[in-house]
């Protein structure tokens, strides 16, 4: 019997579930099977966390002790069932056991699972009347329930699960045991009462902007943690892991800094949870700088193999576009895990290497390493901006076979590839059958249709939007904004604009004034526009060259002379300001000045960003420049191109040379306009493809306007739908017309 009391005493030297019930067996046997001990056994099952082993033998005790109810309430909270947890302490303290400071840590814990923060105020005050309010686990449980709650704002109703704990407490409605989904059933013992209550906007009820009652919330509930932080007598490295993550969460970066400073003076020294956590705030602030300094730390102290500072580096070097950084971080690592993978794809696709992003999507695979939404939402725009539909539809059978297409975060990157693929009806499909839409979903759609340049859908979606009690954020601004543009909506965009800063609190972006600049224009109203972008704070000369395109549509030298010099101000080697200017001059017959400007870019070494055109076909993505005659179908293609010209002739073309050289012979003119790269891989695509099969083209630069009139008689003439997305929209050209209205 001795062997088994030197068990009982040190608990924790049992390490598995084997050994624990084979001591469970041994005290029955025994017949030593008393209350303490199956209580001791109990905090063995707790600490292994096996659940099922815990609860049989917590319902066998006659007269749980106070130790069986920690173990317990332990072992559920560690389980993540915070609702089971919360009850057993409501047990405990209904049986007369007062609770000592190793049971709030769990109590704490279940509180912040639920994101209940008044819940977590009332245990907290309990802990101050039982007088363990200094103790170091309880006061690292408190900060991190206070780090992780916040109060629920918006009108909504819920069935909560979670007994009343307080006697004459009225407690808030939680919502975080929903989000997780697990609340399953158990014994008797553990029978909850369910209760249905609605909780209401009290900031609004009493006049508040919500948006304020957020912030005072949010600054209430990091006042609670730094009062926990700054009480404690001793403080170990939990306790400034807490407090730091607490604040970089809620993106208080130098508070978070400041505290690493402090932890610097002490004799503690940073761990991996510590890296991580600060790295995110050099990937927010773009400081590749102080990111290295945390990089050499971490080889420093061994902690660059590990994965979550691995993913912090990647993360980190490719918000800064040290994208080579990345994959060397990446390369360097012996073990790869999901978290990993997804970093090094999301860090291509930011950076613009969607090919890259797609080739270690294929290699995670290869390698057995399953996806999960993030890594569907990461590589999904890969698919949008490649418009490659054909791995797009593969990816989505991936995922209904993998059971994420109810995820509304993969769904909402769904709708929006199908929409940049140009296919805005199966966009809408997935967006309709989305159960609950946030506001993801919601601005995925409404871009969609926007870049399709249907306006009134894209309209009726966000008044919709609005209607369903979702609030547009500053992207679904810029895409109800870019919806009016592309449909010369001139007061329905001035009525967004205005709204979006009296009625939503937003601050007009780059984005938005760009969008609102390019409306004006190309509505004709450009002294209204270059009033707009001048009463700007320091305005880009990205929001200027919107200005100076509608000038040349609208073929205004002076005003886009005056643009011009605005953008080389402040943008000097602006490439396409000086190409805009010149193809205006030239336009204008002005032909010395376009002379001056060619003789000043060739002097510069400032090239033209050449036209460039892809097209799909068959599995494979053909690429194409301007003039090109690289491909191996070159010849077929200039032959088919030649075919076409003489029919689109007998249909009344005549090329608009305007913007061609006028030092050029005509039939030189004639070749640069039919040799430009869309009209390369639209021929290319039409002898390449069964007669009927609609062909998707996406090009970098806008499509010019000789070749929009091109394109419209091509889809006449070979009976096919022809989908262009240039750098502005989607053109759709069917039986000789553009769904753009030739408003682009």
């Amino acid at each position: 019997m001795s062997s088994l009391q030197t068990l009982l005493k040190n608990p924790a030297t049992i390490k598995s579930k084997f050994h624990a019930t084979q001591l469970h067996a041994q005290l029955l046997l025994s017949n030593h099977s008393s209350s303490t001990n199956l209580s001791t056994l109990l905090s063995i099952y707790a600490n292994l966390n096996l659940l099922r082993e815990c609860l049989l033998l917590f319902n066998y005790l006659h007269s749980p002790t106070l130790v069986a109810y920690k173990s317990i309430i332990r072992c559920y909270a560690s389980s993540g069932l915070a609702v089971q947890s919360l009850a057993f302490f409501k047990q405990m303290r209904a049986s007369g056991k007062s609770p000592d400071h190793n049971v709030f840590p769990s109590v704490l814990k279940s509180c912040a699972l639920l994101v209940d923060l008044k819940l977590g105020e009332s245990v907290h005050g309990f802990i101050v009347r039982v007088g363990v309010d200094l103790d170091l686990y309880t006061c690292n449980a408190l900060m991190n329930m206070y780090a992780k709650c916040e109060r629920l704002n918006k009108c909504d109703t819920r069935v909560c699960a979670v007994p009343e704990l307080f006697d004459g407490m009225s407690r808030s409605v939680c919502n975080g045991h929903l989000r997780s989904g697990i609340v399953p059933e158990f014994g008797d013992s553990t029978k909850n009462t369910v209760h249905k209550l609605p909780y209401a906007d009290r900031s609004s009820s009493q006049g508040f902007d919500s948006d304020m009652g957020n912030e005072v919330a949010l600054d209430l509930r990091i006042d609670a943690v730094t009062k926990v932080f700054d009480k404690m007598p001793r403080r170990d490295l939990v306790s400034w892991n807490t407090v730091l993550a607490c604040f970089v969460d809620n993106g208080m970066d130098e508070m978070a800094l400041r505290i690493v400073r402090e932890m610097g003076y002490t004799n503690l020294k940073p761990d991996s949870f510590t890296l991580s956590s600060v790295l995110p705030i050099f990937a927010e602030n773009v400081d590749v700088k102080k990111g290295k300094e945390i990089h050499g730390y971490a080889i420093r102290r061994g902690y660059h193999l590990d994965v979550h500072i691995g993913s912090g580096l990647i993360d980190m070097y490719a918000r800064c576009a040290q994208i080579d950084d990345s994959l060397r971080v990446f390369d360097a690592l012996p073990q790869r895990d999901g978290i990993l993978w997804n970093s090094v794809i999301a860090g291509c696709v930011h950076n613009g290497l969607f090919d890259k992003g797609l080739v270690f999507f294929r290699r995670m695979l290869s390698v057995k390493v399953k996806p999960n939404p993030v890594s569907f939402s990461s590589i999904m725009p890969a698919c949008a901006h490649l418009t490659t539909l054909r791995l797009g539809k593969q990816l989505h059978g991936y995922i209904t076979r993998a059971g994420f297409d109810d995820n509304v975060f993969i769904a909402s990157s769904l709708v929006d590839m199908y929409a940049r693929c140009g296919n805005i009806r199966v966009a809408r499909l997935i967006f309709d059958n989305i159960q609950q839409h946030d506001m993801v979903s919601w601005t995925a759609i409404i871009m969609g249709y926007a870049l399709q340049g249907r306006a009134c859908e894209a309209i009726s979606l966000f008044e919709q939007m609005e209607v369903e009690g979702v609030r547009p954020n500053y992207v679904a601004f810029i895409a109800i904004l870019t919806a009016c543009n592309h449909a010369g909506l001139v007061s329905e965009g001035w009525r967004y604009f205005t709204i979006m800063s009296q009625n939503y609190g937003i601050a007009p972006g780059l984005e938005h004034y760009a969008a609102m600049a390019d409306l004006l224009g190309r509505a004709g109203e450009l002294n209204e526009a270059y009033k707009l972008i001048s009463n700007m704070h320091r305005p880009p000369g990205s929001v200027w060259s919107t200005l100076l395109s509608a000038c040349r549509v609208h073929k205004d030298v002076d005003l886009a002379e005056k643009v011009a010099e605005r953008i080389f101000e402040v943008d000097p080697e602006n490439t396409g300001a000086y190409i805009i200017l010149s193809n205006l001059y030239m336009v204008a017959r002005k032909w010395k000045d376009a002379a001056k400007l060619w003789i000043f870019l060739r002097d510069k070494g400032i090239k033209k960003q050449p036209g460039c055109s892809w097209i799909e076909v068959k599995s494979t993505t053909h690429s194409f420049l301007s003039g090109d005659k690289s491909h191996p179908c070159y010849y077929e293609i200039k032959q088919y191109l030649s075919v076409l010209l003489k029919k689109m002739e007998q249909e009344g073309y005549i090329a608009d040379t305007n913007e061609v050289p006028h030092d050029v012979e005509e039939e030189q003119k004639k070749y640069l306009l039919y040799s430009h790269s869309e009209r390369l891989a639209i021929a290319f695509g039409i002898i390449s493809t069964p007669g009927g099969t609609t062909i998707r083209v996406i090009k970098n630069i806008r499509v010019c306007a000789d070749c929009h009139t091109a394109i419209k008689l091509i889809s006449k003439i070979v009976d096919r739908e022809i989908i262009v997305r240039d750098s502005s929209r989607f053109h759709h050209f069917k039986d000789g017309k553009c769904s753009c209205g030739d408003y682009w």
